[in-house]
């Protein structure tokens, strides 16, 4: 009985969890109590701060507690699912120019057939930027691939779709 009431209480606690950006979310009394923190038990305790005072949502409304009303829902998660899943293939096709992993980013991003080569191009010529050392992470490869493409005139209304 109560391995049956603990799962129910841990299924209950998912959708807070998985609806917080960045595990517990940008603003509000759980991502202030439990900033800096690692680990799962800082998320957990965040996040269902969050979510079970209701601090978010008038935080949101008041602009109190480090939110902002003029915040945009972003989501990043299909962008950096790819590049951690495809890290290795995509720097070897951005340091060629070209390859289906390249391709397939383009894609993801909407990338328009007029400007591929100009987008292969920009990331081939950056890609000591977008993979500054063997460690990099996939949130690094993502902020640096922003960076790339609004350094470009012609790439720039792509790096929101990162």
């Amino acid at each position: 009985m109560k391995k049956t009431i603990l799962a129910f209480s841990l299924i209950a606690l998912l959708p807070v969890v998985a609806t917080a950006q960045n595990n517990i979310g940008a603003c509000g009394w759980g991502s202030k109590l439990f900033a800096g923190q690692r680990g799962i038990a800082p998320q957990v305790l965040g996040a269902t701060t969050n979510g079970t005072s209701g601090n978010q949502t008038f935080a949101i409304t008041s602009g109190t507690s480090g939110c902002t009303q003029d915040g945009m829902v972003e989501s990043s998660w299909k962008t950096a699912a790819f590049i951690d899943n495809n890290m290795n293939k995509l720097a070897k096709d951005i340091s060629r120019g070209q390859g289906e992993s390249l391709d397939s980013l383009a894609n993801l991003l909407n990338v328009d057939s007029a400007d591929r080569v100009a987008f292969n191009d920009a990331l081939k010529n950056n890609f000591s930027n977008l993979f500054p050392n063997t460690e990099v992470t996939t949130d690094a490869v993502r902020a640096n691939l922003v960076a790339v493409l609004n350094n470009s005139a012609e790439l720039a209304q792509y790096s929101a779709n990162v």
